[in-house]
């Protein structure tokens, strides 16, 4: 019967020293992360806040949402925004994406 179903082997017994180097490729893989990912996200929150701190009146901005307005008063955590002529509106200031060049929104 042999020619019909092949005979079972033990396999042998495993090789001592798998444990460091699957430590050491964890650990490579966590530096891998942190370059790619983490430590980019952390500069660009990093110059947003810096960005959102410098803000002052008078300064054309675009929201995320895609408003594009001079800012006519700035508070605490909020600023009015003046996307018309006596057209405002209030905001919240991390959600200004960008500022813009003086000029840029000669319509106001």
């Amino acid at each position: 019967m042999d020619f019909l179903v092949n005979n079972a082997w033990a396999q042998g017994a495993p090789q001592p020293g798998g444990g460091a180097s699957g430590l050491i490729m964890f650990v490579i893989l966590i530096a891998v992360f942190y370059f790619i990912l983490i430590r980019p996200q952390m500069k660009q929150a990093k110059s947003h806040k810096k960005m959102v701190e410098s803000l002052a009146k008078g300064d054309e901005v675009v929201t995320s949402g895609g408003l594009l307005g001079r800012i006519s008063e700035i508070g605490d955590s909020f600023i009015l925004l003046e996307v018309a002529k006596d057209v405002q509106v209030k905001v919240q200031k991390h959600a200004v994406s960008a500022v813009m060049p003086k000029g840029t929104a000669k319509t106001l």
